[in-house]
């Protein structure tokens, strides 16, 4: 069995910024994702897409916000449990739990942060005939790595800000890129909507609005797709090599929503913003899967939870204790593998 100060389910940004939080007072951590690979949908879903309200970072990739997250909390020696699923969880009677995953590993911790994001999630697919004949020969959800499309005839469905700013990315990587949405009005940021029409006057990008997919074709891989405009009903057969319809995510909580917490809108709702607890003591829910009032879903805000969440979990572990918090540029970072990083100290040198 495994056993830590705090069981983290969820490795996504917000998870592993707990964990050096956590570190800073002494803490250890131990995190549970479904997913084979730390940093939630950081890493699964957009690594190449970039990032701007991250501060001190007026640009940062999501895979690389990772990689430093995953630098930043080496120091603090977290555990992993990858690709399974926090399952079953047990209450003991001293208030500690045992938590299960679905391939059986069992966790053993005071305190339990769950950081799921949006939990487990799917895409939302197209009502299209044969699209799974031609998943992963051709159709995909999402773009994990963008080098795969270069020199390609790629399509993509959409009008939100995943489709406007893949549409963008991938102009300097295809031989064609093709942006179909079944309205002339998009819903993403005014900036990338600008920056379409703009690629589309230039000729980078093919723009047809209001249409939609409503065919695919192809032997063995997508060879062609049938679009239809909304307005005319009028159909075009267009060579693509991918189809690329990203019509967003749908959400479940999965497991977690049988673990007897106080549910709202497919999120876990929280006490208060003190510290982020259920109704559950010594569980805690952070990041995107919490719900209070004034809630953003932003990766900063998921930090700040982080923060104030730890701060709670130690006066649980050790009531008996006070902490006095030092800031990092007084006291530096101490971590568990012995390394120490802080300022440099004055040196003060006599006048003969």
């Amino acid at each position: 069995m495994i056993k830590t100060d705090i069981l983290i389910i969820g490795a996504g940004p917000t998870g592993l910024f707990a964990v050096f939080e956590a570190g800073l007072l002494q803490l250890k951590c131990h995190l549970i994702d479904a997913l084979p690979q730390p940093g939630g949908q950081c890493s699964e879903i957009y690594p190449k897409k970039p990032i701007y309200d991250i501060p001190g970072f007026p640009e940062v990739l999501a895979g690389e916000l990772v990689d430093n997250l995953m630098e930043q909390i080496k120091p603090f020696q977290p555990g992993f449990t990858l690709g399974e699923r926090a399952e079953k969880i047990e209450k003991l009677e001293d208030g500690s739990f045992i938590v299960t995953t679905n391939k059986g590993t069992q966790h053993h911790a005071p305190i339990i942060a769950i950081a799921g994001g949006l939990g487990s999630f799917e895409p939302r697919k197209p009502l299209l005939a044969d699209l799974s004949k031609y998943e992963d020969n051709g159709v995909a959800y999402m773009i994990k790595e963008p080098e795969i499309y270069r020199d390609k005839k790629v399509l993509i469905a959409g009008g939100g800000d995943s489709a406007l700013d893949w549409s963008i990315f991938l102009a300097d990587i295809a031989s064609e890129v093709t942006l179909v949405h079944r309205r002339n009005e998009f819903r993403g940021a005014l900036d990338s909507v600008e920056k379409v029409q703009q690629l589309k006057n230039q000729g980078r990008i093919n723009l047809i609005t209001p249409s939609e997919v409503v065919g695919l074709h192809g032997d063995e891989k997508l060879e062609k797709v049938s679009i239809k405009r909304t307005d005319t009903s009028e159909e075009i057969d267009l060579e693509v090599d991918n189809f690329i319809p990203l019509f967003g995510l749908s959400p479940k909580l999965g497991p977690i929503a049988d673990w007897g917490l106080e549910i709202e809108k497919n999120a876990i709702k929280v006490d208060n913003t003190l510290d982020y607890q259920t109704n559950i003591p010594g569980i805690y829910a952070i990041g995107d899967v919490n719900t209070y009032p004034g809630k953003l879903k932003l990766i900063l805000c998921g930090f700040h939870e982080a923060t104030l969440m730890c701060q709670s979990a130690y006066q649980r572990i050790f009531p008996d204790k006070k902490y006095v918090m030092k800031y990092t540029t007084v006291g530096g970072v101490t971590g568990f593998d012995g390394s120490k990083k802080e300022a440099p100290k004055a040196v003060i040198k006599s006048i003969d």
